[in-house]
């Protein structure tokens, strides 16, 4: 076994421990011990994927795969974004000022970059899958600034760190589900790999991320605050 296969199996060995946690984590009850000790495993699970992606990305350059180096090294990117953000939402969560300090912006800057780059390697190449998901990057990177301008906004919001977290965490899961089905999976059972295969196991965690965020948005939406009932109401003229 050379090197590179030893990297791709440890690779890929993190990768089921990661999507193995992420429903484990997802499933559990939020807040208690085994969701966070499992959540815990499962980034650190997805911090390997990035440890061992990103050697892998410079072999495929190295190898003249100029193209497959470039998405997958911007998967690298956006992977270690939502690594760090549902890590630090966390940790800061009694500061919006320190969550959104230099390596957040760092972090927005890098995502903001690669999802530009990636979109114009798809259009140069005719590739609809890196045109279509750049906008990963540059929406995310886009918010990310956005959030660190509003920072004092931010943190006035209830709960701002458990939403920053539930859609970091998501975000991990599309790069979790992505590579399962659009790399893994064929491999497996090169019998289903085929086109829709293909743009199904790349797009469909995105739209299914987009569905639970709008669920986790609405679960979580402060609640407006109701008068008592003995209040005077408004008289009209």
């Amino acid at each position: 076994m050379t090197a590179y296969q030893m990297l791709v199996a440890v690779h890929v060995l993190v990768g089921v421990v990661a999507l193995v946690t992420f429903w484990t984590a997802g499933l559990l009850r939020k807040g208690t011990p085994a969701h966070r000790n499992t959540g815990s495993v499962y980034l650190l699970a997805m911090a390997g994927i990035v440890l061992t992606g990103a050697p892998m990305a410079i072999v495929r350059w190295v190898d003249g795969h100029g193209v497959t180096a470039a998405f997958l090294g911007y998967l690298v990117v956006i992977t270690s974004t939502g690594v760090w953000v549902s890590w630090r939402a966390i940790r800061d969560k009694a500061s919006a000022v320190r969550f959104t300090g230099p390596v957040y912006v760092v972090f927005a800057v890098l995502s903001l970059l690669s999802g530009a780059g990636v979109l114009a390697l798809g259009m140069k190449v005719g590739a609809p899958l890196l045109m279509g998901f750049s906008s990963v990057g540059l929406f995310t990177g886009a918010l990310m600034l956005r959030r660190r301008v509003q920072r004092e906004r931010l943190g006035a919001k209830p709960r701002w760190w458990m939403v920053e977290h539930y859609t970091a965490m998501i975000g991990n899961g599309i790069a979790t589900h992505i590579a399962f089905l659009g790399i893994g999976l064929p491999r497996l059972l090169p019998s289903v790999d085929g086109t829709v295969l293909h743009y199904l196991s790349w797009f469909g965690p995105l739209a299914m991320a987009i569905v639970a965020k709008l669920v986790l948005d609405r679960r979580w939406k402060p609640r407006p605050a109701h008068a008592p009932s003995g209040a005077p109401r408004p008289q009209h003229a």
